[in-house]
Parts: structure tokens; C-alpha cells; sequence
């Protein structure tokens, strides 16, 4: 069940810094769950005190996909849903849609590297901006390392 108030939640701020690094839905997600809390995680809450995150525009639908799963599954309620969103809504974290030169792009990431669209988003967006990944996907950790693209040390 998703945490009631959650202390490790990053904290909204007035005016967010340049984009520090690419934030993948899972870190998101692990500010919520509980059973999906980490050291990692609540170190990138941390740091976007400090910095601010750019994302795929899709990181949108799949941190709603996961919420909706997660009230289908009893994991969380609706009002925890919302409040969560309004939370997320408040940080620091820019959105970044694709050009269709950037979709050519993401299908060729994906390709070379066997991985979905979805992370392949992640992936060429770290690597077209030069900024570094915040996930807790040990797969794309591994091809982000292989790709010459760092993982975001908080």
C-alpha cells in the first residue's frame, strides 16, 4: 500500500536549476510504494532541492499507467494517487517531446540496444541532452553504461 505521507517525497521549489539529468518513471514511482522505496531514489529526491530533472513526455502516462495498476491492486487509493500527482506536479522536472528526427532516433536506440521504446525515450533523451540517467532498472543501467551515458549520482 502506498505510504500515507511519505518523508522521503522530494520537496517542491521556487525556481528550478538547470536540468541536472534524466529521471526514469521507476525512481518515481519508488518515492510512492513503499515496497519499491531505495537509498537511490530518495537521494535523487534530494537532489532536486538542488537541480531539476527533464523527462520524455511520456513519463507521464506511465507514471499514471502505474498508479492505475497499483489501485487496481489494492497497492494505493485514488486520493493517494492524487495526492501524489500534485506532489509530482510541483517538482522541479521539465518535459521534453520528441521531434520526429528524435523518434527515428528512439527506434534506432531501441534497436541497437534491445530495448522497449519506453526506455529507449530515456536513454536518447540522456544522450541527445549529455546528462546523465536516474533509474532503478538494472537493464537500463547496464545498456545506459554501454552507451557511454552515466548513471545520475546523487
Amino acid at each position: 500500500m502506498a505510504r500515507k505521507r511519505s518523508t522521503r517525497s522530494p520537496t517542491p521549489v521556487g525556481s528550478p536549476a538547470a536540468a541536472g539529468f534524466v529521471l526514469d518513471c521507476s525512481v518515481a514511482l519508488s518515492w510512492f510504494f513503499a515496497d519499491e522505496a531505495s537509498d537511490y531514489a530518495d537521494g535523487i529526491a534530494a537532489a532536486l532541492a538542488d537541480s531539476s530533472a527533464v523527462v520524455p513526455s511520456l513519463w507521464h502516462v506511465e507514471v499514471a499507467n502505474c498508479l492505475l495498476v497499483g489501485e487496481r491492486r489494492r497497492r494505493c487509493t485514488e486520493a493517494q494517487s492524487n495526492a501524489f500527482l500534485q506532489r509530482l506536479a510541483a517538482l522541479p522536472i521539465s518535459i521534453v517531446v520528441p521531434s520526429p528526427h528524435n523518434w527515428s532516433d528512439i527506434v534506432s536506440v531501441g534497436r541497437q540496444h534491445a530495448l522497449s521504446a519506453y526506455d529507449a525515450a530515456y536513454l536518447e533523451l540522456a544522450m541527445r541532452r549529455g546528462l546523465p540517467l536516474a533509474t532503478l532498472d538494472t537493464k537500463l543501467v547496464a545498456v545506459a553504461k554501454s552507451a557511454g551515458v552515466a548513471t545520475f549520482k546523487p
